[in-house]
């Protein structure tokens, strides 16, 4: 009989389930991992919900955020060893469009995404196709860290994906972030790291403005955010504004916080099929550049790992509660009910 583990897996929309998928034996130049933790995120809701269906395919394996171990290894897989701590870059892309050749393979048209179209994390091993290994998707850490931290390379790497598309930030400049959930906290402590003058934080949860209030940012509820940007800035405005949660009427909110000249990230993703109206002369007249970001290259996940191996970055104030897979609907309750910030689970238990 062939030996199994409980996998979370996606029938179809709302339709989400423990199952019983083969234990994996890695083929040629595959790699199998050892999950020890698989963080949860917002667009694992979305994919359960039946709000994000492209690139989804039914009967995958959910999970993204990935910190394991290298369990076995396939024939001709060179350069990792077993035993090794890794992570995965997610984005499995073709190596031959033009985004791929310009060293934009997030960006792919082609691409299948692990956790989305390529079975993810979220069962107690994961075996990583070939062609990801052999672009360089499986990244091994030099230091070894808590799986709950290294889980965090992927959204952090996404994270500096969005900071190198806007410019990053300069010594002294204010920097506004809407939204003050894991990708906003990973945003303050990466702006903060790299000499902002000052991080305004808006969020509504005070857990989480306390939070950010820790690491060092000036926090405000939503009702309150242009008067004390206006307060900080001397009514100048913020250099930098990041939008770190998907709602249309921050598009144009965004273009008002900022200073003349300054730079507005949209970063969080917006409601598919969403529009939003905004002012386009304020970016005329203020000469802002708007910027987006979307996933992450491989480059940036290395750097997310050097960066949480070398402690930049603060995991546990992100990664607050830890669950077992047989409590995977504890744990997206969880995340539906702002029960703490991250939600860690651990397919061990």
């Amino acid at each position: 009989m062939t030996p199994t583990m409980p996998a979370l897996v996606l029938n179809g929309p709302g339709d989400v389930h423990l199952a019983e998928k083969p234990i994996p034996t890695p083929g040629p130049g595959e790699v199998v991992l050892a999950v020890e933790a698989t963080t949860v995120c917002g667009t694992d809701l979305r994919i359960i919900s039946g709000d994000k269906t492209t690139g989804v395919h039914p009967g995958v394996t959910l999970g993204h955020e990935i910190a394991g171990r290298i369990a076995s290894l396939g024939e001709g897989v060179e350069g990792l060893a077993g035993g090794q701590h890794a992570t995965v870059s997610i984005v499995v892309s073709c190596g031959i469009c033009r985004a791929c050749l310009t060293g934009r393979e997030h960006l792919c048209s082609h691409c299948e995404l692990i956790g989305y179209g390529i079975d993810g994390g979220l069962a107690p091993w994961l075996c990583i196709p070939a062609r990801a290994v052999s672009h360089g998707n499986v990244i091994p850490v030099a230091t070894e860290m808590p799986a709950t931290r290294l889980a965090l390379a992927e959204p952090l790497s996404c994270v500096l994906n969005g900071h190198r598309r806007h410019g990053g930030v300069n010594p002294g400049e204010t920097v506004v972030i809407i939204g003050g959930g894991a990708i906003g906290l990973l945003h303050t402590q990466l702006n903060l790291a790299c000499g902002a003058g000052q991080v305004i934080l808006c969020e509504k949860h005070a857990d989480r403005r306390d939070r950010a209030a820790a690491m060092g940012a000036v926090t405000t509820c939503p009702d309150g955010l242009r008067e004390v940007v206006a307060e900080h800035t001397g009514g100048y405005g913020a250099d930098l504004v990041i939008v770190a949660i998907g709602r249309n009427e921050l598009a144009e909110d965004s273009l008002d916080l900022a200073a003349p000249g300054g730079r507005v990230s949209w970063f969080a993703g917006f409601p598919k099929g969403s529009t939003a109206t905004i002012t386009p002369n304020t970016v005329h007249y203020q000469e802002l550049t708007v910027s987006g970001g979307s996933n992450a290259r491989r480059a940036d996940v290395h750097r997310a790992v050097e960066m949480l191996g070398r402690g930049d970055i603060e995991e546990s104030s992100i990664v607050t509660h830890t669950f077992g897979l047989s409590q995977w609907t504890e744990a997206v309750d969880a995340v539906h009910g702002h029960t703490g910030v991250k939600i860690a689970i651990d397919p061990r238990c």
